[in-house]
């Protein structure tokens, strides 16, 4: 990719096809899971089209990503419930949210698993953030061949179950032109 992130943050909101993808990631999660009221993590968030859907619905949203002028653009929205943070999930975040017992209900990834440098490492990380039966929601693309952008199916259950995460559902819930997002549900079952 040519243009950074922070380069595209401007544009952003007013990406029809970004607006749709938010649109339908909502729906299809609102149709699997009852988040009222949820403390939520949105990794990845972006400018927010997915945490703007989310901040009426639930308790608070701590929305994370590492292009300071997305969350500038997040940060303009002003909404009363979200906490935005610029940064990575590493070990060292993981640590300051243990320290401050900030644990979360919903952990929300929309199209953005497929950008960090280490896929089954960032799930462990994600699921150690999780409540107890709290549950990790992606969506990415699927991918059609080995050698294709997004995930299969079988990258995903294996990270899952590596994390220690049982899967809940692993579905299409809608396609993008030709191209289909896998969504996967994963639950953090202690004991």
């Amino acid at each position: 990719m040519s243009e950074s992130w922070d380069d595209l943050a401007a544009g952003w909101d007013e990406n029809e096809a970004v607006i749709v993808y938010s649109e339908k990631a909502f729906s299809s999660l609102c149709e699997l899971i009852n988040i009222k009221d949820a403390d939520v993590l949105d990794f990845g968030c972006g400018t927010g089209l997915l945490t703007e859907k989310l901040s009426p619905e639930v308790a608070s949203v701590t929305a994370i990503d590492p292009a300071p002028k997305m969350i500038a653009v997040l940060d303009g929205k002003a909404l009363s419930n979200v906490v935005t943070i610029v940064g990575i999930v590493d070990e060292a975040f993981v640590r300051e949210c243990r320290q401050a017992k900030k644990r979360f209900d919903v952990i929300v990834a929309s199209s953005s698993l497929a950008f960090v440098p280490d896929y089954p490492e960032t799930i462990a990380l994600l699921t150690m953030l999780l409540s107890d039966n709290g549950v990790l929601v992606q969506w990415d693309w699927e991918k059609s061949s080995d050698s294709g952008v997004g995930f299969s199916a079988n990258e995903i259950e294996e990270a899952y179950e590596n994390a220690s995460l049982k899967m809940v559902s692993l579905s299409n819930p809608f396609s993008m032109g030709d191209i289909r997002v896998i969504m996967a549900v994963g639950q953090r079952i202690d004991g």
